[in-house]
């Protein structure tokens, strides 16, 4: 049996405010070109098929135009809920979904309930199993003492096992929304630690022939038989050094016989740049990133002005802009540049920045107001200075 193992598809987010929507329907379109031409039985999605909890039309329209390209390729689809999804929203119509070839398990208490699938050398027993919030779920697994995530696995692995007593012979694959000891987080993932630790360990799943992982956003190996396939996109510039891919799963009679990695298409890089607006403009070696998802960072001596309008005549998909103001510019450290000056002189260098050199006359005035600032101030401490009179002890 082949088996294509993906994740994360996080369908309706935005990346720095931007619709993703087109680029994740290309993304679904490659990986069911890749289930066509590499003759994929079963395609599983462990959790975060959609960002959000609530859905809207566009992201479910993606998402099941999906679907049915994948299934057109030839594959039978097995998906959990992540801690992005809701599972009564996502498993709503399931058992009619499973007719057509899209299991969706979503229900903890249907855990140890594998989808049997078979080939010539037997079963294979699919547990689907949704991502697991101690604090909802540890009543249903009947731990009402366990608060992190490894107790709460334990018990929905135990359920498992006891399950796969009774089949004998039976090869497995668990899909499991987690993060296990040993991942790497890349940043765009949502922290899972309400509720208890939220690192679990990979002994978990023990005697399980593979294991299929979602939540941490990039390919991992945790070893030949655990692997997160990752998000088949980039959700953040901490990703634009990743390169997107799932990974094609072999069974053979005695079970796990080959894992091989599939990159995706790239479907829009991601570029961080740094320097003056107009070094950003007009350089060539910025000509790589025109067509990319842009972070930009300016070193401009002042801040520029409206800088993403600008930068988008050339980065039509720059989606971020911040100045970084150069802690190496004298004429920017203010402290330094008033240090031993007299108030006329501060004063004097304020009016010429907003509205140009004042003249003898206005720095008269400025004279008398600072002289008569100052002489306030001494008249107000020596007030409170002085020792009460006697009328003022009996008032």
């Amino acid at each position: 049996m082949r088996i294509l193992h993906t994740s994360d598809w996080h369908i309706g987010r935005t990346f720095h405010g931007v619709d993703l929507l087109a680029d994740q329907a290309r993304a679904l379109t490659a990986i069911a070109e890749l289930v066509e031409s590499e003759s994929v039985d079963v395609v599983v999605v462990p959790g975060d098929i959609y960002d959000r909890s609530i859905p809207n039309a566009d992201a479910i329209g993606v998402c099941n135009r999906g679907f049915e390209a994948i299934r057109a390729a030839g594959a039978t689809i097995i998906a959990t809920s992540g801690n992005h999804d809701s599972p009564a929203r996502l498993g709503a119509g399931a058992s009619f979904a499973a007719a057509g070839g899209l299991h969706l398990c979503t229900k903890v208490a249907h855990a140890d309930r594998p989808i049997v699938l078979s080939d010539v050398h037997g079963d294979v027993a699919f547990y689907g199993i949704p991502y697991l919030e101690p604090e909802i779920t540890r009543a249903e697994l009947g731990v009402p003492q366990a608060h992190s995530h490894a107790e709460i696995l334990d018990a929905a692995m135990a359920r498992i096992r006891a399950d796969l007593a009774n089949r004998s012979g039976a090869r497995t694959v668990v899909l499991a929304h987690a993060f296990v000891i040993g991942g790497e987080a890349t940043g765009s993932e949502r922290s899972i630690s309400v509720g208890g630790v939220e690192t679990v360990s990979m002994s978990a799943f023990d005697g399980i022939d593979y294991v299929a992982l979602g939540h941490l956003h990039s390919p991992q190996t945790l070893s030949e038989s655990v692997r997160y396939s990752g998000s088949p996109l980039p959700y953040s510039f901490g990703e634009s050094s990743h390169r997107k891919a799932v990974w094609i799963v072999d069974l053979d009679a005695q079970g796990l016989a080959a894992v091989s990695r599939h990159d995706l298409p790239l479907v829009r890089g991601l570029s961080r740049i740094t320097g003056t607006l107009d070094s950003l403009l007009t350089d060539a070696e910025y000509d790589c990133a025109e067509g990319h998802y842009v972070s930009a960072t300016l070193t401009d001596t002042t801040r520029p002005v409206d800088p993403m309008r600008k930068l988008r005549a050339r980065f039509p998909h720059a989606v971020h802009v911040e100045w970084a103001r150069p802690e190496d510019n004298p004429e920017l450290h203010y402290r330094e540049r008033v240090h031993g000056r007299r108030d006329a002189e501060v004063a004097a260098s304020f009016l010429t920045d907003v509205r140009g050199t004042p003249s003898k006359g206005e720095m008269a005035w400025v004279e008398r107001a600072l002289a008569a600032a100052v002489n306030e101030t001494d008249t107000v401490r020596t007030r409170s200075d002085r020792e009460p009179a006697a009328s003022e002890l009996t008032a």
